[in-house]
């Protein structure tokens, strides 16, 4: 039997594949931290105690590492204000459904009420990025409301919370503890009236687009197929682009914000748009549901008709509701619509995406042509994470995916920062595989001291800044809504310079030639290693369809910043974007 309440935790995560946690000692967490130490390491069958420099990065670590390897992964933090740095990151993991288990020390018993050192309520702060969250106040009540945490995170999957006071913790422990043993992911077959009312609408439609999301995760073939039977071209969301857009001969792009390619025309043309495994938030760029049939599958019966009208609504997962619509509908004898989609999207990505990577002699550097050359260079199994930002558009529009890729990023919550810590969670997990961070120099900035974790752990992380001194996205969202920009300036920085300084093999590069050896280094170096670089802060993303109130507002921006003096600033801007529009 294990010694104390911290001891018996320890053996209950060491019993569900636990490994290592993420965070950060603290007086209330020591009994915790002991225990860990006592437990000897992952070598010796234990667990590994993976010292941060900031809470939110353990708990985006430990969100990285659960999203890849689907297992569940562990994040701590002291009481007070220790505790309260996790809950930025455990919303992102929370909201990616990824299976974490965050353990939130708390002041002494008798003190809680009493307006004490560091004394906040975890109870209360934890409960809406979480499935569960519970406090352990006694020896007895210990295993039990430790394995109903574990289940909660492993089963939702999501977060759980065990807040525990640091007296507590150091109880002897009374019980033996339940043992939790995992199943595996169950099918859910939809009803058959659901599948035969869509399968009769199919039929019933001239044309078909397939508009795909994360939940195709596991049944690339089987939409393929699909597509094939039904002569469809395939859209994809950003989480589902790993998935569904290699090996893919209908695929047409992504719509959105950050969207390329013929998705959004795709998708609008069509008869009938299927939403396969997707919870896309903006309906702005979805079709007007009085003017088409939309269709929609997914294993969460609450986002069926979340996000528009939805007239054929079937729960079930993708693999399984595709099987019997297959065995239901008749093939479409006709290509028409399909060709005509995939021409407009070859012509799109000639004429605009591609394009964009011409510009291989031209300093400052497009991050169009830097994000294609790491792109090539970088291996086929390698695992990209990315900021929230500018960086997840390049990554969205020019990384290529594969069937052993792996795309990450904060895709649901949109946080800055993640790139660089779900980076060093991945790297964790996979210590031999190639993982490469986009990180935005806004995005670095936030959490810089993590390039100290990746050094003092030995983790080869690659780590690639777009280094444009502006918060990109931030600033074209002032533009296209008529404001001009502010605020958005980032100080520049040589950060090639400062990860240097911390152990990083690095460089910085302003001139385009040498920027593909630089990664080529980068990549090949055994440690970790970072390259800054210097990216034009005038190239703007533009989304796959433009509204006449965004053509406005972004002639109205320009305008303001004419009058305030700023003419040079705003013909330097259209000099770095106006020749890559299409027809110019």
């Amino acid at each position: 039997m294990a010694r104390t309440i911290a001891d018996q935790l320890v053996a209950q995560l060491i019993a569900v594949g636990v490994e290592h946690i993420y965070g950060i000692v603290g007086d209330s967490l020591n009994p915790i931290v002991d225990a860990v130490r006592r437990s000897g390491g992952s070598a010796k069958g234990g667990i590994d105690w993976i010292h941060v420099r900031h809470e939110e990065s353990a708990a985006l670590m430990a969100a990285a590492e659960a999203q890849l390897t689907g297992k569940l992964a562990v994040c701590a933090g002291s009481c007070g204000p220790g505790n309260l740095h996790l809950i930025n990151g455990l919303y992102d993991a929370h909201r990616s459904k990824a299976p974490v288990l965050a353990i939130a020390s708390h002041i002494p018993t008798r003190e809680i009420g009493t307006s004490y050192f560091q004394e906040t309520h975890p109870e209360r702060l934890f409960v809406e990025c979480s499935n569960y969250c519970e406090m352990v106040m006694t020896a007895d009540q210990s295993p039990r409301t430790v394995n109903a945490a574990l289940r909660h995170a492993m089963t939702g999957p999501g977060v759980a919370v065990l807040i525990i006071p640091g007296d507590v913790a150091e109880f002897d422990a009374t019980d033996s503890f339940p043992m939790l043993v995992p199943t595996g992911t169950p099918r859910l077959v939809p009803a058959d009236a659901d599948v035969r009312s869509l399968a009769q609408a199919i039929d019933d439609a001239g044309t078909v687009a397939i508009f795909a999301g994360a939940g195709v995760e596991g049944a690339h073939d089987e939409v393929i197929a699909f597509a094939e039977l039904l002569k469809a071209p395939i859209a994809h969301s950003l989480r589902g682009k790993q998935w569904i857009q290699y090996d893919n001969p209908f695929d047409v792009g992504m719509t959105g914000l950050l969207g390329y390619g013929a998705a959004h025309a795709g998708i609008h043309d069509a008869d009938l748009l299927l939403l396969l495994g997707t919870d896309f938030p903006y309906e702005q760029f979805l079709p007007d549901p009085d003017k088409i049939t939309i269709a929609q599958i997914d294993t969460d019966a609450s986002h069926l008709g979340r996000r528009v009208s939805v007239a054929h609504p079937v729960h079930g997962d993708v693999r399984s509701t595709l099987a019997r619509l297959t065995e239901l509908v008749a093939p479409k004898p006709k290509r028409t619509f399909l060709d005509r989609t995939l021409k407009r999207h070859d012509k799109l990505l000639t004429s605009v995406v591609g394009t964009y990577t011409d510009v291989g002699t031209r300093a400052p550097i497009h991050p169009e042509f830097a994000i294609t050359v790491i792109d090539e260079l970088t291996a086929s199994d390698a695992i990209f994470t990315a900021d929230t930002g500018m960086g997840n558009v390049w990554q969205a529009r020019y990384v290529t995916p594969g069937p052993e890729r792996r795309i990450i990023g904060s895709f649901l919550h949109g946080t800055m920062a993640n790139a660089l810590p779900h980076a060093l969670g991945a790297q964790v997990a996979y210590p031999e595989r190639q993982v490469v961070a986009i990180a935005g120099d806004g995005g670095l900035s936030m959490l810089l001291g993590e390039l100290i974790t990746a050094t003092a752990y030995s983790l080869p992380v690659k780590v690639f800044v777009f280094n444009n001194s502006t918060l990109g996205l931030v600033k074209l969202e002032m533009l296209v809504d008529g404001i001009p920009d502010f605020g958005v300036d980032v100080p520049s920085a040589d950060y090639g310079a400062i990860a240097a300084a911390i152990g990083f093999h690095a460089a910085r590069i302003e001139d385009p030639t040498q920027l593909r050896d630089a990664v080529a280094a980068a990549l090949a170096h055994p440690g970790p290693a970072l390259v800054d670089i210097a990216t034009d802060p005038r190239a703007l993303s533009l989304p796959p369809a433009i509204t006449g109130d965004q053509v406005r507002g972004f002639a109205l921006a320009m305008s303001k910043i004419v009058l305030r003096g700023g003419a040079a600033e705003a013909v330097a801007m259209a000099r770095s974007n106006i020749r890559h529009l299409p027809g110019l």
